[in-house]
């Protein structure tokens, strides 16, 4: 059964302290409501992620607490949790929910709080999703863990700072023609590999934001999206043809490679076959860069790149807003924000943006079909979804 995008809405990605959670909640949910035009008796059911509410915000029971906020609370509703891919699994609930026959139209979203706490507080509520007795009680973060990652890929190819300096060049480069993105600030390459080391290599440039914000989409079938539209198209269909979901270790230790994550090996298996379709096919994807050398890797895992070689397609301009392979036109989790429990959402609201065509400034030429491709932890867990224009 076809899963039809019928609504979306997010905020501006940022830092709001004094922002209520119910304030980005309501923007965002009725933006995407309001888009679907849907009469909120015919959604059925709810899938919101979250991840650190209960610890930043002492708000648990996340699923109610949206729908109530959005005046539906007859709606069941739950909360998704998958550390940074709680977004992204919301979302696949959502699609799995549709494609099951069970429900014709449900909501799903994401939201996060956390730029009002401490950094010692955010950094040890980010730590809870490793493992913690044989790695955050050893001292590991999540910059550490990565900072293992990328010294491992230096070891087994070849020495790619450089490149990841441009990964972050060119999401900054994005975000700045993004009207919701977190992070407006032109660097250069010089910037990003002379800034303050947060865990050698990475420095400062190379790591995700903390960020406060909210994503929805409103899922429909086939059929009710057809009584929707009425006759009148408000803008390109846009359908979600191919999910996959993928496990890994926890743990650095515990996986077979450090520089292939094989959630994304066995989620992207599954997104292609079920779609029908190759990486070779993907117009644009939205990938999962919470480090800069996390972008490198996690486009050889797609299949879009030779394993080895994603900086040099990083250096030779493929993966730019103009090149033949565009990675993160939003800015990525690199410059858009990363929103966690928003995040796979938001990712999706940009891939659906392009392939509609109204990205304005940052539209990539030709997007029929894009991909997004979400993390959760030090890739123990991966969603893959594969959208496509009518």
């Amino acid at each position: 059964m076809s899963v039809i995008v019928a609504g979306i809405g997010e905020t501006l990605m940022g830092k709001y302290p004094d922002r209520s959670i119910y304030e980005m909640i309501r923007e965002a949910g009725h933006a995407a409501l309001d888009e679907a035009g849907i009469d909120s008796s015919l959604i059925t059911a709810a899938y919101i992620g979250n991840f650190n509410g209960q610890q930043l915000l002492g708000q648990g029971h996340f699923g109610p607490l949206v729908m109530e906020t959005l005046g539906m609370s007859h709606v069941p509703a739950m909360r998704v949790e998958g550390a940074c891919v709680s977004g992204g699994l919301a979302l696949l609930q959502g699609v799995e929910a549709i494609r099951s026959g069970r429900h014709q139209a449900v909501l799903v979203g994401g939201v996060e709080k956390m730029t009002h706490q401490t950094t010692a507080a955010v950094t040890s509520a980010l730590t809870s999703a490793m493992d913690i007795e044989f790695e955050a009680h050893s001292g590991l973060s999540f910059p550490g863990s990565f900072a293992l990652v990328a010294h491992r890929y230096f070891h087994e190819f070849r020495n790619v700072q450089r490149e990841m300096a441009q990964v972050a060049v060119n999401a900054h480069d994005n975000a700045l023609l993004n009207p919701t993105a977190q992070m407006h600030k032109k660097i250069d390459i010089d910037k990003v590999l002379n800034a303050p080391r947060i865990a050698d290599p990475l420095g400062l440039y190379d790591c995700s934001l903390v960020t406060d914000g909210a994503a929805f989409i409103v899922l429909v079938s086939e059929e009710l999206a057809q009584q929707l539209d009425d006759g009148a198209e408000r803008h390109r269909q846009v359908r979600i043809i191919g999910s996959g979901h993928g496990g890994d270790a926890l743990t650095l230790h515990g996986k077979a490679s450090m520089t292939t994550f094989g959630a994304t090996i066995r989620a992207a298996k599954q997104a292609y076959a079920q779609a029908g379709v190759e990486a070779s096919d993907i117009d644009l994807a939205e990938v999962h860069d919470c480090f800069t050398i996390t972008q490198i890797i996690n486009t050889e895992d797609l299949g879009f790149f030779e394993k080895g070689h994603g900086g040099d397609a990083v250096a030779e301009g493929r993966t730019a807003r103009d090149g033949d392979m565009p990675i993160n036109v939003s800015g990525g989790l690199k410059a858009k924000g990363h929103p966690i429990g928003a995040t796979g959402i938001s990712q999706a609201i940009e891939v659906i943006t392009q392939i509609r065509g109204g990205a304005g400034e940052r539209q990539s030429n030709k997007v029929d079909t894009g991909l997004t491709h979400n993390l959760g932890g030090t890739a123990g867990t991966c969603v893959i979804n594969i959208f496509q224009g009518a």
